[in-house]
Protein backbone atom coordinates (compact mmCIF):
# COMPACT_ATOMS: atom_id res chain seq x y z
CA UNK A 1 0.00 0.00 0.00
CA UNK A 2 1.38 3.32 -1.01
CA UNK A 3 1.97 6.17 2.13
CA UNK A 4 -1.42 8.46 0.63
CA UNK A 5 -3.81 5.41 1.54
CA UNK A 6 -2.13 5.39 4.97
CA UNK A 7 -2.64 8.85 5.17
CA UNK A 8 -6.03 9.01 3.73
CA UNK A 9 -7.58 6.46 5.99
CA UNK A 10 -6.10 7.31 8.97
CA UNK A 11 -6.45 11.32 9.07
CA UNK A 12 -10.05 10.41 7.60
CA UNK A 13 -10.10 8.37 10.86
CA UNK A 14 -9.00 10.65 13.53
CA UNK A 15 -11.58 13.19 12.03
CA UNK A 16 -14.31 10.71 12.16
CA UNK A 17 -13.42 9.62 15.44
CA UNK A 18 -13.61 13.21 17.19
CA UNK A 19 -16.89 14.08 14.81
CA UNK A 20 -18.49 11.01 16.48
CA UNK A 21 -17.72 11.77 19.73
CA UNK A 22 -19.16 15.19 18.98
CA UNK A 23 -21.90 14.37 17.82
CA UNK A 24 -23.37 11.28 20.11
CA UNK A 25 -22.46 13.89 23.47
CA UNK A 26 -24.74 16.08 21.49
CA UNK A 27 -27.50 14.13 20.75
CA UNK A 28 -27.40 12.30 24.01
CA UNK A 29 -27.83 15.71 25.35
CA UNK A 30 -30.99 16.13 24.13
CA UNK A 31 -32.47 13.17 26.55
CA UNK A 32 -32.32 12.70 30.27
CA UNK A 33 -32.85 9.12 29.91
CA UNK A 34 -29.98 6.50 29.08
CA UNK A 35 -31.32 5.40 25.39
CA UNK A 36 -28.75 6.01 23.51
CA UNK A 37 -30.01 8.78 21.30
CA UNK A 38 -26.55 9.75 20.97
CA UNK A 39 -25.62 6.97 18.80
CA UNK A 40 -28.85 6.38 17.15
CA UNK A 41 -28.08 10.11 15.68
CA UNK A 42 -24.52 9.16 14.31
CA UNK A 43 -25.74 5.69 12.64
CA UNK A 44 -28.22 7.70 11.04
CA UNK A 45 -26.24 10.79 10.02
CA UNK A 46 -23.46 8.35 8.44
CA UNK A 47 -25.86 5.94 6.78
CA UNK A 48 -26.96 9.54 5.11
CA UNK A 49 -23.33 10.73 4.92
CA UNK A 50 -22.18 7.20 2.90
CA UNK A 51 -25.14 7.39 0.54
CA UNK A 52 -24.44 10.89 -0.65
CA UNK A 53 -21.00 10.91 -0.68
CA UNK A 54 -20.98 7.59 -2.78
CA UNK A 55 -23.66 9.09 -5.05
CA UNK A 56 -20.97 12.33 -5.19
CA UNK A 57 -17.97 9.81 -6.09
CA UNK A 58 -19.76 7.69 -8.95
CA UNK A 59 -21.06 11.44 -10.74
CA UNK A 60 -18.91 13.07 -12.69
CA UNK A 61 -15.30 12.11 -12.94
CA UNK A 62 -12.66 12.70 -9.97
CA UNK A 63 -9.29 13.59 -10.40
CA UNK A 64 -8.45 11.89 -7.28
CA UNK A 65 -11.87 9.70 -6.56
CA UNK A 66 -9.78 6.93 -4.85
CA UNK A 67 -7.87 8.92 -2.47
CA UNK A 68 -11.47 10.50 -1.27
CA UNK A 69 -13.13 7.32 -1.12
CA UNK A 70 -10.33 6.28 1.28
CA UNK A 71 -10.36 9.45 3.14
CA UNK A 72 -14.32 9.73 3.41
CA UNK A 73 -15.61 6.28 3.29
CA UNK A 74 -13.24 4.45 4.91
CA UNK A 75 -11.28 7.30 7.27
CA UNK A 76 -13.83 9.72 8.20
CA UNK A 77 -17.13 7.46 8.27
CA UNK A 78 -15.15 4.56 9.37
CA UNK A 79 -14.35 6.65 12.27
CA UNK A 80 -17.72 8.37 12.52
CA UNK A 81 -20.19 5.09 12.53
CA UNK A 82 -20.86 3.49 15.85
CA UNK A 83 -22.09 -0.02 14.69
CA UNK A 84 -20.04 -1.83 17.45
CA UNK A 85 -21.43 1.06 20.01
CA UNK A 86 -24.89 -0.05 18.84
CA UNK A 87 -24.08 -3.83 19.06
CA UNK A 88 -22.99 -3.28 22.53
CA UNK A 89 -26.09 -0.72 23.12
CA UNK A 90 -28.47 -3.19 21.77
CA UNK A 91 -26.81 -5.97 24.32
CA UNK A 92 -27.47 -4.17 27.56
CA UNK A 93 -30.73 -2.75 26.90
CA UNK A 94 -31.64 -6.40 26.05
CA UNK A 95 -29.48 -7.86 29.44
CA UNK A 96 -31.28 -4.46 31.63
CA UNK A 97 -34.43 -6.12 30.52
CA UNK A 98 -35.86 -3.24 28.56
CA UNK A 99 -37.07 -5.74 25.48
CA UNK A 100 -39.58 -2.90 24.25
CA UNK A 101 -36.25 -0.17 24.20
CA UNK A 102 -34.08 -2.90 22.65
CA UNK A 103 -36.19 -3.09 20.10
CA UNK A 104 -37.30 -0.05 19.12
CA UNK A 105 -34.06 0.73 19.20
CA UNK A 106 -32.87 -1.91 16.62
CA UNK A 107 -35.88 -0.94 14.48
CA UNK A 108 -35.28 2.40 14.32
CA UNK A 109 -31.79 2.35 13.93
CA UNK A 110 -31.91 -0.01 10.92
CA UNK A 111 -34.92 1.21 8.84
CA UNK A 112 -33.74 4.97 9.10
CA UNK A 113 -30.37 4.00 8.80
CA UNK A 114 -31.51 2.08 5.50
CA UNK A 115 -34.09 4.98 4.57
CA UNK A 116 -31.35 7.84 5.11
CA UNK A 117 -29.23 5.86 3.23
CA UNK A 118 -31.16 5.67 0.37
CA UNK A 119 -32.82 9.02 -0.18
CA UNK A 120 -29.69 10.82 0.48
CA UNK A 121 -28.05 8.38 -2.33
CA UNK A 122 -31.11 9.37 -4.45
CA UNK A 123 -31.03 13.27 -3.88
CA UNK A 124 -27.33 12.96 -4.41
CA UNK A 125 -27.76 11.02 -7.83
CA UNK A 126 -29.96 13.41 -9.07
CA UNK A 127 -27.96 16.65 -8.04
CA UNK A 128 -25.04 15.44 -8.95
CA UNK A 129 -25.87 14.22 -12.38
CA UNK A 130 -27.83 17.53 -13.20
CA UNK A 131 -24.59 19.18 -12.52
CA UNK A 132 -22.58 16.34 -14.86
CA UNK A 133 -24.82 17.98 -17.97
Amino acid sequence: MEFSTFFAVTVGGGIGALLRYFVANLGQSFTSSDFPLGTLLVNIIGCALIGFITALLIGPPWQHREFLRLLLLVGVLGGFTTFSTFAIDSINLFEDGRIRQVLMYIILSNVFGILAAWSSYKIGSILFTAQST
